[in-house]
C-alpha cells in the first residue's frame, strides 16, 4: 500500500497525487518493482527494509541515501507476551524521502511531527518516534512483570513463569535493536556534513542518540533484573508446591489416624467395651482424642 504525503508549511499533509514523502507498507511485487525500476532503490536494500532479522546500517548510493533502523512490531495477544522489533527502510534523495515498513502503523502523529522545517529533519524524527516506541514497550513489559511477579508469589501454575521466560526473551529482540539503532545514529552523527545536517539537526542527531543510550540502559537493567530473579521466583513456585504438598499430608494422616481406631472396633471379632452401653461414644472420644494427640505430637515436632 502506497501513502503519499507532502511537506507544506512545516506541516505533514497527506495528498492523492505526486507529494515528496512516500509511504510503502508492506509493499506487493508490483509496488517492489515501482520503487526499483522509477526511484532506483538497490533490490537487495529494499529486502532489507523488510527483513525482521535485518541489523540497522547506512547505505551510500549514487542517488540516495539509505537506512535501515529497527523499531517495535505492533503488538497482539496471539503472541503470548512475545514483544519482537521489525525492520524498516528510509530512502533519502534529494528532494523526496521513500519510507519502507513491514507493517501499517501510525506515522506523523503527535506533537514531534508538529512541526516540521525540512526532510532532513524528518528523517531524524521518524528514528526518534521508533526510539519513543520501545520506551513505551518497554514500560508495559516491566508492569507486566510487575504483575506476573505478584501472581507467583500466590499460585504454582506454570505459565507465569513461561511468561517470564517469553519476556525476558522479548527484551534480549529489544536489546539487539537498541544497540542496532544505536551503531546507526552514530554512523550518522560521523557523517553529518556529507548528508548534510544543519547544526541545529546535530544537536537533534545528538540528543535522539542520547535517548536511544537512555533506552537501551533502561532494556539492560530489565533484562538484569528478570534473569537474576528467574531462580528466586522459580523456588518460590518449588515453596509453594512444597507446602501444599505438606498440607495435604497433615490433612491424609489426621483422617488416617480416627479411621484406624474406629476401624480396629468394627472388626466382626470379640473386642474390648463391646458389651458396655455407652461403648459407641467411647469409641468416637478415642477417635477425637487421637486426632487432639495428632495435633498435639505435630506442634510439638514443629517447635523443635
Amino acid at each position: 500500500m502506497l501513502k503519499r504525503y507532502i511537506l507544506k508549511n512545516s506541516h505533514i499533509v497527506e495528498c492523492e497525487g505526486g507529494g515528496n514523502i512516500l509511504v510503502f507498507i508492506s509493499p506487493n511485487e508490483d509496488e517492489k518493482r515501482l520503487l526499483v525500476d522509477t526511484y532506483k532503490i538497490d533490490e537487495h536494500t529494499l529486502q532489507s527494509a523488510v527483513d525482521p532479522d535485518e541489523i540497522s546500517r547506512l547505505e551510500f548510493e549514487p542517488d540516495h541515501i539509505a537506512l535501515i533502523f529497527k523499531r517495535p512490531q505492533n503488538y497482539s495477544h496471539q503472541r503470548q507476551l512475545l514483544f519482537k522489533s521489525s525492520t524498516a527502510g528510509i530512502f533519502f534523495q534529494k528532494r523526496r524521502l521513500i519510507l519502507v515498513l513491514p507493517e501499517d502503523v501510525f506515522l506523523f502523529e503527535g506533537k514531534v511531527f508538529l512541526k516540521i522545517d525540512s526532510l532532513h529533519e524528518l528523517l531524524l524524527k521518524i528514528i526518534y518516534i521508533s526510539i519513543s516506541h520501545f520506551f513505551g514497550h518497554l514500560r508495559v513489559m516491566n508492569m507486566i512483570s510487575e504483575e506476573l511477579e505478584h501472581k507467583i508469589h500466590q499460585s504454582m501454575e506454570n505459565k507465569n513463569l513461561i511468561h517470564l521466560f517469553t519476556l525476558e526473551k522479548s527484551l534480549v529482540y529489544y536489546l539487539n535493536a537498541i544497540h542496532s539503532n544505536g551503531v546507526l545514529l552514530e554512523k550518522l552523527k560521523n557523517n553529518a556534513g556529507k548528508i548534510g545536517f544543519s547544526g541545529r539537526q546535530v544537536e537533534l542527531l545528538e540528543d535522539i542518540l542520547i535517548e536511544n543510550n537512555q533506552c537501551y540502559r533502561q532494556a539492560e537493567i530489565y533484562s538484569n533484573i528478570l534473569a537474576s530473579l528467574m531462580d528466586a521466583r522459580a523456588s518460590i513456585v518449588n515453596n509453594n508446591l512444597n507446602m501444599l504438598m505438606k498440607t495435604l499430608n497433615l490433612i491424609t494422616i489426621a483422617i488416617m489416624v480416627p479411621t484406624f481406631v474406629v476401624s480396629a472396633f468394627s472388626m466382626n471379632v470379640k473386642i474390648p467395651l463391646q458389651q458396655l452401653k455407652y461403648a459407641f461414644w467411647i469409641i468416637l472420644g478415642l477417635a477425637a482424642l487421637s486426632v487432639v494427640g495428632f495435633t498435639w505430637i505435630w506442634k510439638r515436632a514443629n517447635r523443635r
